[in-house]
């Protein structure tokens, strides 16, 4: 007997949120390997950054094209193709042999990352009742702190069979003598899972609609929502798509500038955070704070295990607290953790107080913005574009992830790492004022509905101009 209803629907979201799972642990995994790459390979802090930051290039590109392949393909086949690049990259990056050859194994998985970055969250948007919206674009974020998790987790098992010393025959080599080629080529696993558990799924009920597979996308919504309520929200979609010409060029009409301006603005925003730089550099951070070997990889597996526990609380929550003020409180509260960590690390302070504060900052971004952009980002674009809109907005989160990590290894070694997570802190006052000022509570509507208020919303600006 086949799925139906919140079940169906519950493995077709989980199985697109293991995109993010491989997002999470590509891009933590490497936070293990580092300290061993800049021995072997005499890292300088410029190339360090440049190798940590290389699969952000990758995932800039990926995010660039994705939205056009993806309103072109379909959601699900782009998907398919970045299950693709992960299993290549992870494959490539075990048995690189130079810095160069990392780097450029490194891109092509970020490639991959961008792809299910843009993709993933707008397929199960375009998936869920407005009801459950929230929480279920959320599981994608759950997926990513789950990915993150995991690295940490296996980074840590790799470290100690190294430490041990207890690899047998050939498998010595990549386990032992070189342990972060095992790190590296571990996301092969979950890849080849998420590629499996893809083929089973179905394409988005509104990309079918958009390219006017109206039955196909009858039995989709039918099999979630039954008959009644599938024959209304199809004719809903296709009247509200009949009213988009889906040129990019809609996007930069009057009535969608700003949600063109949240798309960019508030992504790059929450990688001003210094999310990326904690996941990437999390156990060289707690080494350089005192801790050592195991317990900086250790106190690293922690904060992932906090990120995914606020992650749960966050996708318990959304949908009743609204995404604006979650976005508000995410970033006053950002601030305050950042200053704390900065200061810990400008007053030599105690190792304990230093760890409290990395976990408090976790769990603000982990319940807050990290669950919250996706959300926003994958639901206030118009369907015949949202592809291609989505990609600018993923886009600017990875130009805003790459800046961050580049920059960051630099900063440490000019300015000290306290006064490095300082300048972060101040950044994400400006940030909560953006938030109140231009984006709107989009909590149990409807993506139609949503569409709707854009368009109420200019004709009444187009309006009040008129009677001046």
């Amino acid at each position: 007997m086949k799925p139906t209803g919140s079940v169906y629907l519950i493995l077709i979201c989980t199985t697109a949120g293991l995109g993010g799972f491989l997002f999470g642990f590509d891009t933590a995994v490497i936070s293990g390997a580092i300290n061993f790459l800049r021995t072997q390979f005499h890292l300088s802090p410029a190339m360090e950054g440049w190798l940590m930051s290389s699969a952000l290039l990758g995932c800039v590109g990926g995010a660039a094209v994705a939205g056009w392949l993806s309103d072109k393909y379909g959601r699900k086949k782009i998907l398919l193709f970045s299950a693709i690049l992960f299993i290549t990259s992870a494959f490539w990056c075990s048995v690189a042999q130079t810095p160069s050859s990392l780097v450029i194994a490194r891109i092509l998985g970020g490639v991959g990352v961008g792809f299910a970055a843009m993709v993933a969250p707008m397929f199960i948007s375009e998936l869920s009742p407005a009801s459950l919206r929230g929480r279920l674009v959320s599981v994608y974020q759950l997926s990513i702190t789950l990915g993150i998790l995991c690295s940490y987790l296996t980074n840590a098992w790799l470290l100690n069979i190294a430490t041990n010393g207890s690899a047998p025959g050939f498998i010595h080599f990549y386990m032992v003598d070189e342990v972060w080629r095992a790190m590296l080529g571990s996301n092969m696993i979950p890849a080849t899972i998420f590629f499996l558990l893809l083929l089973m799924v179905p394409e988005s009920p509104r990309w079918l609609i958009k390219n006017g597979n109206y039955t196909r996308a009858n039995i989709i919504l039918t099999r979630i929502n039954g008959i009644e309520r599938a024959n209304a929200e199809l004719r809903e979609i296709k009247e509200t798509v009949g009213e988009e010409d889906g040129n990019i060029r809609q996007l930069f009409a009057p009535k969608w500038r700003i949600a063109l301006m949240i798309g960019l603005v508030l992504p790059f925003l929450s990688q001003l955070t210094g999310i990326t730089t904690v996941m990437y550099y999390a156990p060289a951070i707690f080494d350089k704070a005192g801790f050592q070997g195991g317990a900086a990889m250790g106190s690293a597996a922690l904060i992932g295990f906090f990120n995914m526990i606020f992650t749960i609380v966050a996708i318990w929550r959304i949908d009743i607290w609204g995404r604006k003020p979650l976005l508000i409180w995410g970033f006053v509260g950002l601030s305050i953790a950042l200053f704390s960590i900065g200061w810990s690390f400008y007053q030599n302070g105690s190792s304990q107080f230093l760890l409290g504060a990395f976990i408090y900052y976790i769990a603000v971004f982990a319940a807050t913005l990290g669950p919250g952009v996706w959300v926003v980002i994958s639901e206030i674009y118009p369907t015949k574009i949202r592809g291609r809109a989505m990609s600018l907005a993923t886009l600017s989160l990875f130009v805003g992830s790459t800046f961050v990590t580049q920059t960051y290894p630099i900063l440490r070694e000019s300015l000290g790492i306290g006064i490095t997570f300082m300048l972060y802190a101040i950044m994400m006052l400006p940030a909560a004022w953006f938030v109140k000022k231009f984006v709107p509570e989009t909590k149990g509507k409807t993506l139609e509905e949503i569409e709707q208020y854009w368009k109420a919303k200019s004709l009444s600006k187009f309006h009040m101009k008129k009677v001046v």
